[in-house]
């Protein structure tokens, strides 16, 4: 891809250059956001002088209004958080713009931010982006790499810019994905991989010495957003996609599948992303469940055998093989 040159500083021989610290604004809500930030705060070469989060949101069986992490890292740190519906309102602009930011950063903040908001900082709009773009664009790019089987993910900075996660990009760096991780190790890897990625890019700007990329548009990806329907297990796929399915959806949406036990009653269980096993099943239906095997609860694919460490049956707690066995298949030997 054709990189585009930013012009940078001049230094004098032997003159000595201060950096400035650069106004930030910070706009994130979920953990993962929450965790970049905090460790962009630990960067001196930033001054995040305001933070922008979500409205609190009820939650719970009180239904109670709960700040989001990202608000209560803002609020631990004394800076100020503000929380707009949206930038409809010129108002909601102004008071952004009154920071005079030289750099937003946005993390999954949650709202599609208007041309009017992207011009404000002095310098850039950055975007942290879990994936190496142009790959999985969009709202899951965690969840479908592991869907795809992908064994590599990323961090991406990037420029934003009015298209859905399409700007050029000034840092990437990669993370590798394990037989066994899931999308909620994978998230914690990205979100730490995330601050220090930004921490760079910002460091960058304070010098100058950086360039943006610009994207490949033709090897562009979709990651479009996950449904909780999408956790239902087929298990008349080979194995290795079931497994793939389990740890994209774990722990949320959270994969799932329909039992009819014994008696003829069906049973929603939640499985925990597991292992495949070298045991072969051509002439036992798939979706089986054989009971405990090596420890886990063994159930047929279309190809091999699925040992999953824990089911969650419908309204009730997680359980082990053996508790599960004994207390739904009334077997207890």
């Amino acid at each position: 891809m054709e990189e585009l040159e930013m012009d940078k500083p001049t230094e004098k021989s032997g003159e000595k250059v201060e950096l400035k610290r650069l106004r930030t604004v910070f706009m994130g809500t979920p953990d993962f956001a929450a965790e970049t930030l905090r460790i962009l705060l630990s960067f001196e070469g930033a001054e995040v002088v305001g933070v922008y989060s979500q409205p609190d949101r009820p939650c719970g069986r009180g239904r109670q209004c709960k700040p989001s992490p990202v608000k209560v890292v803002a609020l631990e740190n004394d800076i100020p958080v503000f929380q707009p519906l949206n930038f409809k309102e010129q108002a909601d602009i102004d008071e952004l713009a009154a920071l005079k930011p030289d750099v937003l950063v946005v993390a999954a903040y949650g709202l599609i931010l208007p041309q009017a908001v992207l011009d404000i900082p002095t310098l850039h709009p950055l975007n942290i982006h879990a994936s190496l773009l142009p790959q999985y664009r969009g709202a899951a790019p965690i969840q479908r790499a592991i869907e795809n089987g992908d064994v590599v993910t990323g961090i991406s900075i990037m420029k934003m810019e009015a298209g859905l996660d399409t700007g050029p990009v000034m840092v990437q760096r990669a993370l590798r994905i394990g037989y066994n991780d899931h999308a909620g190790t994978i998230h914690d890897e990205l979100a730490k991989l995330g601050g220090i990625c930004i921490c760079e890019a910002m460091a960058r700007l304070q010098t100058g010495g950086y360039s943006l990329t610009p994207q490949d548009d033709d090897n562009a990806t979709y990651a479009k957003k996950l449904t909780k329907q999408e956790g239902e297990i087929d298990w008349n796929r080979p194995a290795k996609i079931v497994h793939n399915q389990i740890r994209a959806m774990y722990p949320w949406p959270g994969a799932f599948f329909d039992w009819k036990n014994q008696d003829g009653k069906i049973i929603r269980l939640n499985l925990t992303p597991g292992e495949i096993s070298e045991e072969q099943t051509p002439k036992i239906d798939p979706g089986t469940v054989l009971g405990e095997m090596d420890g886990k609860l063994a159930i047929t694919t279309a190809d091999a055998v699925y040992l999953t460490p824990e089911v969650k049956p419908q309204g009730k707690k997680n359980m082990d093989a053996t508790a599960f066995t004994c207390g739904y298949m009334k077997d207890c030997n």
